[in-house]
């Protein structure tokens, strides 16, 4: 999600791409609640650090706390960046309804979104 939204609202300003610690894929309810807001992340494709490791990065934002915690490490020059956020999925496991489960990947949708809207001015101020 937060590479869509980063694509979609500060893509003439970054080139934003996405990682983990592992490939799950592409979550079907994320899909879902990013449509809501117009944005397609359906051609997007799960990918590992390792995939990205060749790339001279600026930034590294981690955005869930696994990742933070196990984040690899990268050449002097990238500053990393922590904002955690809650993880959908794990929500999701326990939820009792589908409405239920769908509004987990809302708010946090919702709360990236927030969150990616600030970048320029943030990363601007901690050059």
């Amino acid at each position: 999600m937060a590479e869509g939204f980063a694509r979609h609202v500060i893509g003439k300003m970054v080139i934003p791409f996405s990682a983990g610690i592992e490939a799950k894929g592409l979550d079907p309810y994320a899909v879902r609640v990013m449509k809501e807001c117009g944005i397609d992340i359906s051609n997007q494709h799960s990918k590992t650090t390792d995939e990205v490791s060749g790339i001279e990065f600026d930034y590294c934002i981690t955005v869930c706390g696994h990742a933070d915690e196990n984040c690899p490490v990268f050449p002097a020059k990238t500053k990393t960046i922590h904002q955690g956020f809650d993880d959908p999925p794990k929500l999701a496991a326990n939820a009792e309804n589908e409405e239920e489960r769908i509004s987990h990947y809302r708010r946090v949708r919702d709360e990236i979104h927030k969150y990616i809207e600030t970048l320029p001015v943030s990363l601007k101020q901690k050059i």
